[in-house]
């Protein structure tokens, strides 16, 4: 059956040239329309979308308020089509990927059909991805929520015994000396629900390889700068890596340590299709740390990741793969633990009591 898709779109001219782009595609099917997210919200439990693509600035109820409402009570994969969501434009961007928008695509400044045509096989192929993510409920907040850097959370720690696998070495009780996070496609939201717990005198520095869109990446580090206690920033060649610290790889570059220890850069080709890649600074972590380095596998598609997984867990580093329950895309981790590579497998909300924990004790 086609992905149903639900347009919502204030423009006129906008909304004739988005849907002239989806009919060209027979695996899409257009089965409803809005001008505004007041109106879609109406329509959501009658024309049941797969995917919901919608404009950002609109009258009555804007975009961000209608994914906030669509994600209270119709959860669904929602695409951000706005000319309002370009790389510089942090602020809407991870706003409105925080409130449950799972991508956002931005629209050809110049507004011309002929620059829509352009991009029209990169929509399409975005929204049928999206059609396959799964998506959460949101709660409504009965008060406005504290900036996590202000809020002073207790966290439960969850007692959690190791998954047995014979193919990786026994859970590491050596010291963590370097974390190593990956993630793909819902990562800025996983990635921010762990980093926001994280105090600032977290004792391990950690670094971060996320699959973002090009162009976007500084958004993101500005974005969970602000957000969290830990300084974020893109990892600098040379740069001695330090607790209380969150390094990220750079776009088009694979982040590596040098035999020093020190941050590089590498040209070498793509793997798994990326660059950077998750797999390739993990290794680097197992090759200088060893047995004291630490591997998350978050949500995302494909496999980046897993190979570089298994290597940390042979080293007898420590290895966290996301669950399925949590994750908006389970790729990478089901593809590290089918690997016997995951000596833990939990939930997004449990991963960062579980590191504090993790690291009290050592």
């Amino acid at each position: 059956m086609p992905i149903r898709v639900l347009l919502v779109e204030d423009s006129t001219v906008a909304l004739i040239i988005l849907k002239r782009i989806l009919s060209t595609s027979p695996d899409l099917c257009v089965v409803g329309t809005a001008r505004t997210g007041k109106e879609a919200l109406a329509l959501v439990p009658t024309v049941e979308p797969d995917v919901i693509c919608t404009d950002f600035h609109m009258p009555q109820m804007n975009g961000l308020e209608f994914i906030q409402e669509v994600m209270v009570d119709y959860p669904r994969p929602i695409l951000v089509i706005s000319a309002s969501v370009q790389a510089d434009d942090t602020q809407n961007v991870f706003q409105l990927l925080n409130a449950g928008a799972v991508d956002v695509f931005p629209k050809p400044t110049t507004g011309l059909a002929s620059d829509y045509e352009l991009i029209g096989q990169e929509l399409i192929h975005k929204i049928k991805v999206l059609s396959g993510v799964k998506v959460f409920t949101k709660h409504r907040k009965s008060q406005p929520s504290l900036n996590p850097v202000q809020s002073d959370k207790r966290l439960s720690i969850p007692t959690l015994s190791p998954i047995s696998r014979t193919t990786v070495s026994p859970v590491s009780s050596k010291t963590i000396k370097m974390l190593a996070i990956g993630a793909s496609t819902g990562g800025p939201q996983a990635l921010h629900t762990i980093l926001t717990q994280l105090p600032r005198n977290f004792p391990v520095p950690i670094v971060c390889v996320q699959h973002i869109s090009e162009g976007f990446l500084q958004g993101l580090v500005s974005w969970l700068d602000g957000e969290c206690h830990l300084a974020i920033k893109v990892a600098t060649p040379g740069e001695l890596p330090q607790a209380g610290s969150v390094y990220f790889a750079p776009e088009g570059r694979h982040l590596e340590f040098s035999r020093n220890g020190r941050f590089a850069y590498s040209n070498a080709p793509p793997l798994a299709g990326h660059r950077p890649a998750v797999t390739a600074t993990l290794e680097s972590v197992a090759q200088f740390y060893g047995a004291s380095g630490a591997g998350v596998l978050l949500t995302g598609m494909g496999r980046d990741g897993a190979d570089g997984m298994k290597v940390i867990a042979e080293s007898g580093g420590l290895t966290i793969a996301q669950n399925q329950e949590s994750c908006v895309v389970f790729g990478m981790p089901a593809e590290a633990i089918a690997l016997g590579a995951a000596q833990y497998i939990l939930s997004v909300n449990e991963i960062a009591p579980f590191l504090l924990n993790r690291v009290k004790n050592q």
